[in-house]
């Protein structure tokens, strides 16, 4: 006759307990696998597709305001062609920004900073970007002003509603060009035409004031942030319609 050993309390408690070690162990590792794949997720749609930015500066008003924040499509230009009238965000051509140093910060927050970059929900790097507004694509003829301030491409004059100007001034710029965009470059001007220093005053620097398309980072499609300022971007595409159509033919990689 075999004698059976029935399991003490003392074994029963030491079975759950394992039994919840192993099930705390695999909800750990889930959870980590998740936050892994959401954190690889984010940070390819940052690097191909979608990434946020602040903007520094009131080059852009009225459009944008200061701290602002607003998302940008960077399958443009990557797939998508630049049009005129576009908002882009693009890399120093050169000399534009003046040398700035970052703040110090603690360990902490640029530990904190980094995963924000990473996901694209910060960007830290914003200040080593500007933002204006595409005017010109490859070949088109740019000259201001006209006897009636106005800027002309491809000698056709624009009416630009988006514009910010001081009380009273009609001409469009304080400052006259006369310019032919050169092959995969575009000419960019701030909305805030008499506080954006673009490609008018940036024609001494490498470059001749033109911005290399493949510096482009895309297009800002959405302001984010704060919520009541939360708004499509438009690219105005009837204020350029008469000019696109008097274009040259476009270079590869360009809209014309």
């Amino acid at each position: 006759m075999t004698e059976t050993t029935l399991p003490t309390r003392h074994d029963r408690a030491g079975r759950r307990r394992g039994r919840r070690t192993r099930s705390t162990a695999l909800f750990i590792r889930d959870i980590l696998i998740i936050f892994l794949v959401a954190l690889l997720a984010s940070v390819l749609i940052k690097t191909f597709l979608v990434r946020s930015f602040y903007i520094p500066s009131g080059s852009m008003e009225n459009t944008l305001q200061v701290n602002d924040r607003i998302l940008v499509n960077e399958l443009e230009p990557r797939i998508m062609p630049v049009e005129r009238g576009d908002v882009v965000v693009f890399k120093d051509p050169g000399g534009w920004l003046q040398p700035h140093v970052d703040a110090p910060t603690t360990p902490l927050v640029s530990a904190v900073n980094w995963v924000l970059d990473a996901v694209g929900l910060a960007a830290t790097d914003s200040n080593d970007h500007l933002i204006k507004r595409v005017i010109g694509l490859p070949g088109d003829h740019i000259t201001c002003c006209n006897a009636l301030g106005q800027m002309m491409v491809n000698d056709v004059p624009l009416s630009e509603p988006y514009l910010k100007l001081p009380e009273g001034v009609t001409k469009v710029s304080d400052l006259a060009f006369d310019v032919t965009v050169p092959a995969g470059s575009l000419w960019v001007m701030g909305d805030n035409r008499y506080n954006s220093a673009d490609s008018r005053y940036n024609q001494g620097k490498p470059g001749g004031g033109f911005v290399p398309i493949g510096d482009v980072v895309g297009r800002a499609l959405w302001i984010t942030w704060p919520a009541d300022r939360w708004t499509f971007l438009d690219n105005y595409s009837s204020v350029f319609r008469a000019a696109k159509e008097a274009a040259p033919t476009a270079a590869p990689g360009v809209s014309g």
